[in-house]
């Protein structure tokens, strides 16, 4: 063999000597050594504000945004989003988005779709509120806001939500407004509702349904606006109990019936207190003597009965910029200090039963009425004064703020 063979023989020899000590290091038995692999280090961790951002940008491609409302919606930075607050998450030097406020942004979902709240509300865990006023979201309230722990002001008003109240909410421990107006949803108010530490309770114009609850009068809220339902029963005699809080309460436009419980003398902050267009009858009770405060009295376009009470008329509130409403109902008598206020256009009794005044009803309408009513079961009661006699002296002279309860019955006002 001359030597250019031997040099040929010589190294496939070792090249299948190689191959094969090769494949045994690869085998199942003998698994090679680490330097085989090669693992990149794991990418860290996203920051607070870049999963938001990316939950963001994820929602922006969803939606229909007709009104460009998103049209800066990109960089990264979250919180330079037209409708982005971002905060120092607490206890901690790390920024986050706080807040959505999409007020009248107009969304709606893309065709062949709809635009829920899932994807948006339940994937950014920091949000502390979230205002959606005038948009098209429909669908349920996802389940996740109830672990954000410093979730405090929801506004969906104004949208297309169905279904009956999100009992979800019921469970978000730090929420103080709630503001479900204008939607679609139906069915019971839950008694649960009423034992939060709510500070705002906007449930206006939506479909809800059957009794006020008993514990009504345990919420601690001060703007409670409950009208344009479909409520019907006597209004809660627990009321009374809401007297350290309570400052303006819409029931108009809904089916309540019954007489008015004389526990509503109580509520001695009271500056709004609006029952009109109801079923609602009986007298005045003689305890709305006592709401100091009341500035707004509407009971008008019920079957309420019997004279005015001159104590209602004496109140500092309603005679200093304010306004009492009886329109519509058959009362029958007025004394001289409620005929003063008439005069003044600030007590309305037109379409009553009251002798000697203009544009009442008529008299057969009056008697027609007095043959079929029926005396209030708590007719006793309505003669109660739990408060000192008014003394004109204490009245306050400083002008009272605007009502907040009435705004509530605009749409798109966000309240």
């Amino acid at each position: 063999m001359d030597t250019i063979s031997f040099s040929v023989l010589s190294f496939l020899l070792l090249s299948s000597s190689f191959f094969h000590s090769s494949f045994s290091a690869f085998s199942y038995d003998h698994p090679p050594p680490a330097y085989y692999y090669h693992h990149p280090p794991p990418p860290p961790p996203l920051t607070r504000l870049e999963r938001a951002r990316r939950v963001l940008l994820k929602f922006a491609d969803t939606i229909d945004d007709s009104n460009d409302f998103t049209k800066n919606w990109h960089g990264s930075d979250p919180c330079e989003f037209r409708g982005v607050k971002c905060a120092n998450y607490p206890n901690s030097k790390e920024q986050a988005v706080s807040g959505l406020d999409f007020n009248q942004a107009g969304f709606s979902a893309r065709q062949g779709s709809n635009l829920g709240l899932t994807g948006i509300l339940d994937s950014i865990p920091e949000l502390a509120f979230f205002h959606v006023n005038s948009n098209n979201f429909s669908g349920q309230i996802p389940t996740q806001i109830t672990r954000f722990p410093y979730f405090y002001e929801l506004d969906l008003s104004n949208n297309q939500l169905q279904g009956e109240f999100p009992r979800d909410v019921l469970s978000s421990k730090q929420l103080l407004f709630v503001d479900l107006r204008y939607n679609k949803l139906t069915g019971p108010v839950p008694p649960e509702l009423f034992n939060m530490d709510l500070d705002v309770i906007f449930i206006n114009n939506n479909k809800f349904s059957s009794n006020l609850p008993w514990n009504f009068g345990s919420t601690p809220a001060r703007y409670l606006t409950f009208a344009n339902n479909k409520f019907t029963g006597p209004l809660p005699s627990s009321i009374g109990n809401a007297s350290k809080t309570l400052t303006e309460v819409l029931f108009l436009k809904n089916q309540f019936s019954g007489c008015l419980p004389y526990e509503i003398g109580f509520l001695k902050k009271a500056i709004v207190f609006d029952v009109s267009n109801n079923l609602l009858t009986g007298p005045i009770p003689e305890s709305f003597a006592c709401l100091n405060k009341i500035r707004f009295l509407n009971l008008a376009h019920n079957k309420f009965y019997g004279p005015v009470p001159e104590s209602v008329c004496e109140l500092s509130g309603i005679r200093n910029d304010g306004n009492l409403t009886l329109t519509d109902n058959y009362f029958t008598e007025v004394g001289p200090k409620c005929m003063k206020l008439i005069k003044s256009k600030v007590l309305e009794v037109s379409g009553n039963c009251i002798e000697g005044l203009p544009n009442q009803k008529s008299h057969e309408e009056c008697y027609k009425f007095w043959s079929y009513v029926k005396p209030c079961p708590n007719e006793w009661s309505l003669k109660v004064v739990p408060c000192k006699k008014h003394d004109p002296k204490y009245d306050e002279t400083a002008p009272a703020p605007a009502p907040v309860t009435y705004e509530s019955l605009n749409p798109t006002r966000h309240v």
